[in-house]
């Protein structure tokens, strides 16, 4: 089952973790650090499931939790270190479906994903169909469409695509990008992301010496804009 799911946690190496496994498991994972922007995420682009760690600052978990319950039937997922059961109880009254204590185990709570997302029947068939502007990625049916027009690409091209178009705005390393669109594939290197992008500008771009999509940041890798000119 492949899911969207936001994940919020204010500790960027617990996020990180979470982002590796999820995404592992085929899902589009976006992360955010604070509760108010969980619940600006969950508005505007709504995700299949959510993931709140309870200790946010501006908003925590416990009243997003609750906003967003009034608001939704999306899948809640806390995670804490309060372990009573107390406040395990006082989770699941607010509304969220399954409550993890930290430590946690990565593979445990991936498993507890897959159970809300099958309980909730949540994985549909759009959700994982980017878009951004004109550029359209449907991962589903390895499809990539640019105003309209079917742009035929290598599995490795669409894998970049695919892992710039899921957040737009964010700048992803070509360390991340090799994490993310490639796995475990061990003969990609650094420099050979390069070239796949210079392949993947050629077919998508009007202009490939100006991308309007796949832009580099000099210094820190490639991105693709929230608004493409």
């Amino acid at each position: 089952m492949v899911a969207r799911i936001l994940v919020a946690e204010d500790d960027r190496k617990q996020s990180e973790l979470l982002r590796v496994y999820l995404e592992h498991e085929g899902h589009h994972v976006q992360v955010v650090a604070d509760g108010k922007a969980a619940l600006e995420r969950c508005r505007g682009n709504p995700p299949d499931l959510v993931i709140l760690d309870v200790m946010m600052p501006v908003v925590d978990g416990l009243d997003v939790c609750r906003i967003l319950r009034a608001e939704s039937d999306v899948p809640i997922m806390l995670l804490t270190a309060r372990s009573t059961e107390d406040d395990m109880l006082l989770g699941l009254d607010l509304g969220a479906d399954d409550y993890v204590t930290k430590p946690y185990s990565p593979r445990e709570l991936a498993a507890r994903v897959r159970v809300l997302l099958r309980r909730a029947g949540r994985a549909g068939s759009d959700a994982e169909v980017l878009r951004v502007g004109d550029l359209v990625v449907d991962v589903d049916r390895f499809e990539v469409r640019v105003g309209g027009r079917v742009v035929p690409l290598t599995a490795k091209e669409f894998g970049i695509l695919r892992t710039l178009a899921a957040e737009p705005g964010r700048v992803f390393t070509r360390a991340q990008i090799i994490d993310r669109a490639f796995g475990f594939d061990r003969y990609i290197v650094e420099r050979t992301v390069d070239a796949h992008v210079m392949n993947l500008r050629r077919k998508i771009e009007r202009d490939p010496a100006e991308p309007a999509y796949v832009q580099t940041v000099y210094g820190r890798g490639y991105r693709i804009p929230e608004q493409p000119r």
